[in-house]
Parts: C-alpha cells; structure tokens; sequence
C-alpha cells in the first residue's frame, strides 16, 4: 500500500527558488515538505553561473536580439543554438519571443523585471543572514567586458534602459579595466555593476540551504510527483508512484519541468527550456576576483572556491537530448581568448534553464485552484530572484496584508 503524508504546505521542487520558500514558509511554523526526485539544489541552481544580477532587468527577448536574430542564428560562435530536430516543437513558444522582443514590449517586461529586483539584493542578505550562508556570498559587483570597440552610452537598447530605470552601472576606461582586473586582455572598456554579487559554491549554498529549512522544520521526499489532484475539502494531493501527499496549499516550484503538473491543474502556460552549459578549470587562485562577462562572448567567468566556472550560452532543444559538446567547446575556445594559459577543463555541464517568452516568471494562485501557488520560469534570474520571490510566496501562503502587484506575472496573462 502506498505511504500517505499530510501537511500543511507541499513545495514541489528542491531547486534554489523551492528551498528558499521552504526556508521563509517553515520560519513561519508551517509544516513543509519539499518533494523532487532529485538531491536538493541539483539542477540549474548547481550549474548556474553564481551570480547575483540586481542590473539584469533587460529581458532576453528585447529589440537588439531581434536586431541580430540573423546573425546570432549562422554565427558559428553565437552564444545562441538552436537543435534542429526540436524546431517544431520550439515554433509556438519561438512565435511568442518574437513578439515579446518588440520594443512596447521589450520596455514593459523590463520594468516588470525591474520591479522584482529592486528587492533582489536585500532580501537575499536577509535571507543568507537568517539561513547562515553569508559567507558563500561576495560583494565584489559583476563586470561587462568589451573587447571591440566600446559603445556609446546610448548606443545599446540594455544599457539605456538601466539608465532609465536607475540601475547603477559606472563606464570603465581600458585603463580603469586594467586596473580593476589586472589580468585580463586589453579591452576598450566596460561596465561595472557595483550592487551585484556572486556565490562562491552554489553546491554548498543549497546544501546549507536545505539543512536550514530542515532545522526550521522542513522535511524532504525524494520522489516524483506523476499527478496533481484537487480534492473535494480543498485540500490537494500529490500523487507519486510510492506515496501520496495532501497538503492545504501546494506550491509549483518545479523549474523546467512545471508546464505539465500546472496543465494538470487547467494552467496553458508556455514553458519551454534553455539548455545551459558550464565548463570549469581547477584552480587555487582564480584570475579575476568578480563575474566577468565579455559581451561579445556571451558567457560569464566567475571566480569559485578552487575553479574558475566559465557558464552561458543558450541552445533551444528541450529535455532529453544529451550534452552538446559543440557548446562545451564554444565556451572553452571563449574563456582562452581571455586566459590562453588555463589549463585542462576539469568539468563539463549541462542544466535546464525554465524559460518564459516574456522573460517574466509565473508567481502567483492558480486561476481554478487558490491553494495551488506557482512560483516557476525564473529563466536566468533564478539564483538573483530567490530571496524576493520566496518572500512573495509566503506572503501569498500566510495572506499577509502586503503590497503584492503581481499583476505581471499572473500565470493566466498568456491565455
């Protein structure tokens, strides 16, 4: 007979956004248990490039990309790949980023964005002080590398919208560069974002995290949630292929794999995957002290404890097809034209990034079911958003009397 488990709330996903709901919902004394198939913070939360992006309010989808489309799209070394076999597959959710890239759009999502992380930052010092993991995390800001010729101020659609949505980013020199990071290439210029930060192993950061949630309270099954079903008292049930779950309120936090559990609840919400990759270098003493990102490139280098990660790109293809070493190489001939010397790559890595057309996660109640909360489709912004997104969703649990607009995140704005 198959194992029954009652519980106040039920968060399915043990990813970064899912642990950190954990962690503020058991703070708050609810029973919680967090159920996935997988060890805590495995995924993209693992693989990610380790960086906190409070500037990172342009949306993928914006009028340059649309500009460039072409040549992004033949570039042997574009940072963006598309798997042929899953085009069709791909052509509604692809239809839909076009149209989100328009520049009406493009602007609308990006204050959506914007409004999210202006609490970015501060809910995540709140949280890493509360959860003891502030000393996994520095505050060194994330630097845009040019290595043609620098724009002009105004010269790039992302950069002028931070400027209109007083994102502080400050214009480097060749020579302020240099001396900010000494060894890097000679560059024309950059752009520094002092109020971001990096993680110096997302591992242990989510491992910790996960003990934290435990010791508030939190408990863990590892198992996979085949069906959602509404019971008539209000209540929910997970059904798994060992046990059940029935919980008063459930949370979807599943990542990439959370279109199909909310089509079980009526929910068409188009989801779709940006398959990331990550190679790292071993190393004691990285070269560089902060996320470095050669805009060109379109990868960030981040310093980590022992290895230098090298983490980016995106290649549309879905959840089954293995590792692309076209874009493991891609990222490695990248990072040598900035450190010719690394030596071997000790790792490579491929995770699932959950993706919205707009750019904007789904946070919010179902439209049929009140109890069933989704909290997923952080798309690059998972690691960044956790802190404040986690706090939405227990204000949204506990029906704290709080200024929540999530008007532009509604999980039905795609109907």
């Amino acid at each position: 007979m198959a194992e029954s488990i009652k519980t106040d709330v039920v968060i399915v996903g043990a990813g970064i956004i899912g642990l950190a709901i954990a962690f503020q919902v058991a703070s708050d004394g609810r029973d919680v248990v967090v159920i996935d198939p997988n060890d805590p913070g495995s995924g993209a939360s693992y693989g990610n490039a380790g960086t906190l992006a409070p500037y990172a309010c342009a949306p993928v989808g914006n009028p340059d990309v649309l500009r460039n489309l072409p040549s992004l799209l033949v570039n042997r070394d574009s940072p963006l790949a598309v798997r042929p076999a899953a085009l069709p597959a791909l052509f509604p959710w692809l239809s839909r980023f076009l149209w989100q890239s328009t520049p009406v759009r493009a602007r609308r999502n990006a204050y959506a964005l914007a409004e999210l992380l202006k609490d970015a930052m501060p809910t995540w010092r709140e949280l890493a002080e509360q959860a003891r993991l502030s000393d996994l995390i520095r505050y060194e800001g994330c630097l845009y590398l040019y290595r043609g010729k620098m724009p002009r101020e105004d010269g790039e659609w992302g950069a002028r919208l931070r400027n209109e949505l007083g994102v502080r980013q400050e214009r480097l020199t060749s020579e302020e560069v240099a001396r900010l990071e000494p060894a890097l290439p000679r560059a024309s210029g950059g752009i520094l974002f002092p109020d971001a930060a990096h993680i110096v192993d997302p591992a242990a950061l989510t491992g910790r995290l996960a003990v934290a949630a435990a010791a508030k309270g939190a408990s863990f099954e590892r198992a996979r949630v085949d069906r959602l079903q509404p019971q008539d008292g209000g209540q929910i049930r997970l059904a798994c292929s060992d046990r059940s779950i029935e919980a008063q309120t459930v949370v979807l936090a599943a990542g990439a794999w959370s279109r199909d559990l909310a089509a079980q609840a009526g929910e068409k919400i188009p989801l779709d995957t940006e398959r990331g990759y990550h190679i790292e270098f071993a190393m004691d003493t990285c070269p560089i002290k902060r996320p470095v990102s050669p805009v060109d490139l379109g990868f960030y280098a981040t310093p980590m404890t022992g290895r230098l990660r090298v983490a980016g790109t995106v290649e549309l293809g879905g959840l089954s097809a293995p590792l692309n070493p076209k874009q493991t190489a891609l990222l490695e001939r990248g990072v040598r034209k900035l450190f010719p010397d690394l030596g071997a790559v000790q790792s490579r890595w491929l995770g699932f990034r959950p993706s919205l057309p707009d750019s904007l996660p789904v946070i919010g109640h179902s439209r049929r079911y009140p109890n069933l909360i989704y909290a997923f489709g952080h798309g690059h912004l998972g690691m960044t958003l956790a802190g404040a997104t986690s706090r939405m969703v227990a204000s949204l649990i506990e029906n704290r009397n709080e200024a929540l607009n999530l008007d532009a995140f509604r999980p039905d704005r795609f109907a």
